[in-house]
């Protein structure tokens, strides 16, 4: 057996790559976005620095012809817009050489023709020219974002004519539709939706922008396009037992309701039995959200019904937030182990703190959040035997 001595291996010292010009480009290029933000700025120019690392002492002598073709390519940086600082190395063996050690960028316009962006910053002053003539408030959203501004060059008419027609026309109530503009659609307005909030909120007065909206038609006072309950009832409205109506426009239960339950699946909504006071309301998962406009639900009695497992009873919980009131159906422990021949895994389990779970609920949300009985376990709402629906629904399951 080789001692430990013998058995350790000495690996030749790899000589560190000498820096070239194009290193000190790359370097420069990663502080593209904050000089051009510098420059748009007015800031004035500090001269930029990089260290040089060449050949040593020994190098020299030993690698001759790469030394050489090295030197060259500094030579001719030297005449471009680079700055090239130099420092002596050698010895009596090979004599004293004049080699490079630091770099120098000294100026914008250095810079520009370095990083071979000369053509960019030109393209630049033609944007804030635009907004110059267009929207002049728009100046110092260039002055912090010319990078972006680069990335929307095409666009940039377009987004300078749809904040100009914003606000010399936009109204209260109108749809994104309405908005006006040669070659835009909503389809534009969607895809650039973050760069125009953050125009408009510098074109536009601070009264016509409501900072508390959630989306970007509320926040400029377009109208959001309508949310929809869809329910059944027995005795039917207008002759119909399935209706799909706004939500903004249920402002009242329909007559004689007296009960209502939320379900999340489909096709067990469709099968629902009703009773002649009842209502059922399909849920679709976590589009409860626009049920929380629905403030007569609170005077009703409210029952939810989703699937055993932790965003089912996210769902509920939120629910609850809104309606404390609301009561769960089916999502106890006795229905999960009744049917775990029909468990399967939840995709992607919430573990979020859920407070306003009843202690039984709270008790088995914490039992699937930790695996008590097996790794994201899941009953979904259509597994669940019709048999077992029926006898919940029975005045004794009440």
């Amino acid at each position: 057996m080789p001692s430990a001595s013998r058995s350790r291996r000495r690996w030749p010292d790899v000589p560190k790559p000498w820096t070239r010009p194009v290193d000190v480009r790359a370097q420069v290029d990663k502080k593209w976005p904050a000089l051009l933000t510098a420059f748009m700025n007015g800031q004035e120019w500090v001269p930029l620095p990089v260290p040089v690392r060449g050949p040593g002492p020994a190098e020299i002598g030993e690698r001759i012809a790469e030394v050489q073709e090295w030197a060259a390519q500094w030579r001719r940086a030297a005449s471009g817009p680079l700055r090239v600082e130099y420092k002596n190395v050698g010895g009596r063996h090979i004599g004293t050489n004049s080699i490079p050690c630091r770099a120098w960028v000294d100026g914008y316009d250095e810079a520009w023709a370095l990083l071979g962006r000369r053509g960019e910053v030109r393209r630049l002053a033609e944007l804030a020219l635009c907004a110059k003539e267009e929207c002049p408030r728009l100046l110092p959203w260039l002055d912090r974002r010319p990078v972006k501004a680069l990335d929307l060059a095409r666009d940039w008419p377009h987004l300078l004519a749809t904040v100009r027609w914003i606000d010399e026309h936009q109204v209260p109530g109108m749809y994104l539709r309405q908005v006006d503009v040669p070659g835009v659609d909503t389809k534009f307005i969607g895809r650039h939706k973050g760069v125009l909030a953050e125009l408009l909120d510098l074109q536009l007065d601070p009264d016509r922008v409501d900072l508390q909206a959630p989306d970007f038609e509320g926040r400029y006072g377009f109208r959001p396009k309508p949310t929809y309950v869809r329910f059944r009832s027995p005795a039917g409205q207008g002759g119909y037992t399935e209706l799909t109506v706004r939500a903004d426009e249920f402002a009242t239960p329909p007559p004689g309701v007296g009960r209502v339950y939320v379900v999340e699946n489909e096709i067990t909504y469709l099968a629902f039995p009703l009773a002649p006071d009842v209502i059922v309301i399909f849920g679709g998962g976590y589009a409860v959200q626009v049920l929380e406009s629905l403030g007569w639900l609170a005077t009703l009695d409210l029952f939810y019904w989703g699937d055993i497992d932790t965003h089912g009873f996210a769902i509920l919980n939120r629910l609850r937030r809104r309606f404390p009131h609301a009561r769960s159906v089916l999502m106890d422990r006795a229905t999960l182990l009744a049917h775990d021949s029909q468990w399967v895994t939840e995709p992607s389990p919430a573990k979020a703190d859920l407070g306003l779970l009843s202690p039984a609920e709270q008790d088995l949300y914490r039992a699937l959040v930790t695996g008590v009985f097996g790794p994201a376990v899941r009953l979904e709402q259509e597994r669940i035997s019709f048999a077992a629906l029926e006898r919940a629904l029975s005045p004794a399951g009440d």
